[in-house]
């Protein structure tokens, strides 16, 4: 476990086997089970077909960079100060939904909107798990 001075996730019922998933190192999805739709964040209904029947699937943890930004003035700084820059992306996964993580294991400038990457685990506290996502090749910076 790392010495995580950071705001974490305070699961929920709806996000509670989400997180379990997470400790379990699998990354897992809702499932609507009238439509099929996948949705993350997990709520309680679908925002496909508004039906409050679902399951849960476990995704394969591949996918790709849609959006990200670079942070490079922590706040608070206390708590960020050593981590700088870091980058938070939206990662659109295989499966469908677009899920907020950081991008671990290459250098910000590296990083490019369609970049494939693959999720893995950080175990920060005996509750919590956070999935982080890496390049799945050598990303060099362009």
């Amino acid at each position: 476990m790392s010495n995580h001075a950071r705001p974490l996730p305070e699961p929920d019922a709806d996000s509670a086997p989400y997180w379990q998933g997470c400790r379990e190192h699998r990354l897992l999805l809702r499932r609507c089970t009238d439509c099929g739709g996948v949705q993350f964040p997990p709520g309680p209904r679908c925002p496909d077909c508004g039906a409050r029947t679902h399951d849960w699937v476990e995704a394969s943890g591949r996918g790709w960079v849609f959006s990200w930004i670079v942070v490079h003035h922590p706040v608070p700084r206390e708590v960020y100060q050593d981590e700088v820059p870091y980058v938070v992306a939206l990662i659109e996964l295989a499966e469908g939904p677009r899920l907020a993580a950081n991008i671990v294991g290459c250098e910000p400038a590296a990083i490019s909107a369609g970049m494939a990457v693959t999720v893995e685990f950080e175990d920060v506290t005996e509750q919590i798990t956070l999935p982080r996502f890496r390049p799945t090749q050598p990303a060099t910076p362009t």
